[in-house]
């Protein structure tokens, strides 16, 4: 099933980059900026999680929570939270059941080799856990400002 604006987001529960466990249901009544990404540590997500982390209080005053999911340990996480200052919550969705639940998994060639691997998107989910807007095939620079935009105007 491919996601659209306007499904039900797929509730999850993962682990957190403090070891505990976190559903999204949890976080009903407020939006949520659902992000998914390759790897930690690596240049485009650094500067992706830095970005949120730069915005972070404009997003907080709109009562939204941003969380980032990627296939990475729970202690690579905190180490790139720490290393980074990161104030929001990391998920670590090791076997990737998360990732296929919203459809960001797809092939990549790198080296001539062609993997499957995360695609770098973003879900906003709204207060009642529907998908209000989706961005996929992110391009880093910019994206945290056009999110944003879109959870304060309404436009993607």
């Amino acid at each position: 099933m491919i996601l659209n604006v306007g499904n039900k987001a797929p509730d999850f529960t993962l682990e957190a980059d403090n070891h505990e466990l976190l559903s999204l249901r949890q976080f009903l009544g407020k939006k949520v900026v659902l992000y998914f990404y390759p790897k930690d540590h690596t240049p485009g997500c650094t500067r992706e999680a830095c970005d949120f982390r730069d915005n972070f209080t404009q997003f907080t005053t709109h009562q939204t929570v941003i969380l980032g999911i990627s296939k990475d340990k729970p202690t690579t996480h905190q180490k790139f939270k720490q290393k980074y200052q990161l104030p929001f919550t990391l998920l670590s969705d090791l076997d990737a059941a998360v990732c296929e639940a919203y459809g960001v998994v797809n092939p990549k060639s790198m080296f001539g080799k062609t993997f499957l691997g995360i695609q770098r998107s973003t879900f906003l989910i709204d207060e009642k856990g529907f998908i209000q807007a989706i961005w996929r095939k992110v391009k880093v620079p910019e994206h945290s400002d056009i999110v944003f935009k879109s959870l304060t105007t309404g436009s993607t």
